[in-house]
């Protein structure tokens, strides 16, 4: 495919076609608004997600017509409704918007001639505080995953319950009472203020948008950092970070009014902790202590974290 135009040549709409028609293609339906078609078109109401549709759901026709078989129930009231349609064609993630139709009491969309790919939203932001985990010492395995606060999140304030959307308290609760538990058995929690953005991030139902590029390596998220632990947050399953495993780290601390644009921190970490939900079996979150770092590191990020001088 041609990247650089967003929309499909008519050959290439042949081949995403059959490829439909052989069939193993999930697709997600995302109602939008009758305002205008394109790309940048909002769901209906905040409250409706995208649904996920198996390859089984789907049977595709020669002239393009997508018959939705044994639909689940949410998409019965998408009919002479529009919605965004999104796939994966080779990796690259494809869209277009149509009308759902009924016939003969199935309910079908068709392959439009105009098929666009979805743009590539990773930016290149500058983040005031960000990492690199770049080695295991355990294999000797370069890493290179870069980490950068989790949504934005400002790592420099004491972490508080009400950053936990109201819909969220009473399970993060829940795991807070069994998280609080294991550490006064355990004793490696510190003073366990980390415990609410790890109970934050493990309630969130964050909704997984399509991307230009399936199974791209996205950053770490980082959760919570000061002058004697990380915590990161992995949206999917990893493997290597078990309670014991030892990285390597760098910090990087982005300067304003500074000739300096940056400080760097080189430190080593061990995995002290990993927190999981039953519910997001998926996510999980890696407590790591610092194994060696410099003096006047310390300083420098208890000064960031606390606003106050290090004794």
């Amino acid at each position: 495919m041609n990247k650089l135009n967003e929309q499909l040549t008519g050959i290439e709409r042949q081949l995403v076609l059959q490829y439909l028609i052989d069939g193993n293609v999930p697709v997600t339906l995302t109602p939008v608004s009758n305002e205008k078609k394109s790309e940048t078109v909002q769901p209906v109401t905040s409250q409706i997600f995208p649904i996920a549709l198996k390859a089984e759901n789907i049977k595709v026709t020669e002239s393009g017509k997508c018959y939705l078989e044994n639909p689940p129930q949410s998409i019965i009231g998408f009919e002479n409704k529009k919605v965004k349609v999104e796939f994966y064609f080779n990796r690259v993630g494809l869209y277009f918007i149509e009308t759902i139709k009924k016939e003969n009491n199935s309910l079908y969309f068709e392959l439009p001639e105009q098929i666009n790919r979805i743009k590539d939203e990773e930016e290149q932001k500058e983040y005031e505080f960000s990492g690199v985990i770049y080695f295991e010492y355990k294999n000797k395995k370069d890493l290179n995953l870069k980490s950068i606060p989790w949504n934005n999140y400002d790592l420099f304030t004491r972490p508080a319950w009400k950053s936990i959307p109201l819909e969220n308290q009473q399970k993060a609760k829940s795991l807070l009472e069994v998280f609080v538990e294991q550490a006064k058995e355990e004793k490696n929690a510190g003073n366990g203020i980390q415990l609410i953005p790890v109970c934050n991030f493990l309630t969130q139902n964050e909704n997984k948008k399509m991307e230009a590029l399936q199974n791209r390596v996205k950053p770490v998220n980082i959760l919570y950092v000061d002058h004697e632990r990380i915590v990161f947050g992995f949206e999917e399953n990893v493997e290597g970070f078990e309670p014991g495993s030892e990285f390597g780290y760098k910090m990087s601390f982005l300067l304003k009014d500074s000739p300096i644009l940056s400080r760097d921190v080189f430190v080593t970490l061990i995995v002290n902790k990993v927190y999981k939900s039953n519910e997001a079996a998926d996510k999980s979150c890696v407590d790591c202590i610092y194994t060696t770092i410099q003096e006047e590191d310390i300083r420098y990020l208890y000064e960031k974290v606390t606003k106050s001088h290090f004794i």
